[in-house]
């Protein structure tokens, strides 16, 4: 039986195309991380599998992870997610680095779920983190920085909004409001993380088999009607809950006056899943009806590091996945096309004797410019061709004199051969230059000098 050809179920193969979309979307995480100043870590593939049953939701440990006994007789995992991995390596350094710390990561990532769109098994994520920020202030920079990360795409607020909670605003309906217990809390988070995705039957009958009391099921199904920071105050002071959720009442009125606040809106069944959640928990939504998803999400965490002893650390952080970022630029036409090529220049030529003066030029122009050269000589009716192949066009046609001259501004390139019809350019404001010769090409894929 023959090899697949095809990689395994649920991860991909990049090839020069899709190489460049990865690129300029990590290229972008970086740009915008390094304006925020944060700085870049990573970890381990591989964990022991202990951390994830310390710090992780039940669904990923035990439908999703990748774990397997290695020769030592560990159990070990790869990894399913990179807070983990982060909590055990802040718990190493943080009492001797200055606060906040500002971290981020694009860690590529193993969960056994089923393939479909928007979800694959291996994918990238962008991982951004702030620990020991004041209250309210690193979250209030965390939304901030997924803001602009996504308007440095061209998005805006008709394209995505934040949905966002407060895990103390539900632990307070849940202990003083319907007094649960434990279990019957756990349970009943989990009907809030699932109530827009089922049947308003189906809803009802998950609430009562928790809820047993009607004035608690008329409680628990006013809360989750709660559309706007309005109608979640007046809830709270009806219910004489405010005290208790001042933290989030406080950081709302912090914030009123930001540029992503017009991004933002409550929406009482943003619980997020994993269970180190604390505080304010949030999902970016695409409002695309063709792509009506959460695309990203994050929280506040204060009890991240407790499992390694540690005393607790505040922190506030977000993840967000390269599938569905593609996906929701591709929805609003915000992606670039990358079917081009990358180079700036392509030198050619039609005779065997000009290689060695292709090859120079090519190296002087490399100082400021991305060349292709291409190798062997090309018959003079395939140059267009080939330009057209690469989607360049040829700038400058000229067979007279002998030299090159490229000035930029801080340098200038000159070449001296017997390269024709030679022209080129650069992204560089300022451009002069002069080519003459006989018996070559150069070609560019920049439309302003085309």
């Amino acid at each position: 039986m023959a090899l697949s050809k095809k990689p395994y179920k649920g991860c991909r193969d990049f090839f020069p195309t899709q190489m460049r979309v990865r690129n300029f979307l990590f290229d972008k995480m970086k740009r915008v991380a390094k304006s925020y100043a944060y700085e870049a870590y990573d970890g381990p593939l591989l964990e022991e599998t202990a951390l994830y049953k310390a710090k992780s939701g039940e669904e990923l440990i035990n439908d999703q992870i990748y774990s397997f006994t290695d020769r030592g007789e560990r159990e070990v995992a790869i990894r399913p997610e990179m807070t983990p991995t982060l909590a055990r390596m802040v718990a190493n350094v943080h009492k001797e680095l200055s606060k906040p710390i500002r971290w981020y990561s694009i860690p590529n990532l193993m969960r056994y779920e089923k393939p479909q769109r928007g979800r694959v098994r291996e994918h990238w994520q962008f991982n951004v983190d702030i620990f020991g920020a004041p209250e309210n202030l690193g979250e209030s920079e965390i939304l901030s920085f997924i803001t602009d990360f996504l308007e440095s795409f061209g998005a805006t607020n008709k394209m995505f909004s934040i949905l966002i909670n407060d895990r103390q605003i539900v632990d307070s309906i849940f202990n003083k409001l319907l007094e649960l217990n434990e279990p019957d809390a756990h349970k009943l988070y989990k009907v809030i993380d699932r109530a827009k995705k089922v049947s308003p039957e189906k809803l009802d009958q998950m609430i009562s088999e928790i809820l047993k009391a009607p004035k608690a099921i008329e409680k628990f199904k006013s809360y989750l009607k709660l559309a706007s920071f309005e109608e979640l105050k007046l809830f709270l002071d009806e219910n004489e809950l405010t005290k208790d959720c001042e933290r989030f009442l406080n950081f709302i009125n912090l914030i009123k006056e930001t540029h992503y606040y017009s991004y933002l809106k409550f929406d009482p069944t943003i619980v997020r899943g994993l269970d180190y959640y604390t505080g304010i928990v949030f999902e970016v939504f695409d409002m695309h009806p063709e792509n009506n998803r959460a695309i990203a999400g994050g929280g506040s965490y204060a009890n991240l590091l407790q499992i390694f002893n540690e005393s607790p650390l505040a922190g506030v952080g977000f993840g967000l996945g390269d599938v569905t970022l593609k996906d929701f630029l591709e929805s609003h036409k915000l992606l670039p096309d990358f079917n081009k090529a990358e180079s700036d220049v392509l030198i050619v030529y039609t005779e065997d004797t000009l290689s060695i003066d292709a090859i120079q030029l090519a190296e002087k122009l490399r100082e400021k410019l991305n060349v292709e050269c291409h190798l062997g000589r090309v018959k003079f009716n395939k140059i267009i061709k080939l330009a057209e192949k690469y989607n360049l066009k040829i700038i400058e046609d000229n067979a007279q004199a002998i030299g090159c001259k490229y000035t930029f501004p801080n340098g200038e390139i000159n070449h001296t051969g017997t390269m024709g019809h030679i022209g080129t350019t650069s992204f560089y404001p300022s451009k002069n230059l002069g080519c003459y010769g006989d018996g070559g090409s150069i070609f560019t894929n920049d439309d302003d000098l085309a």
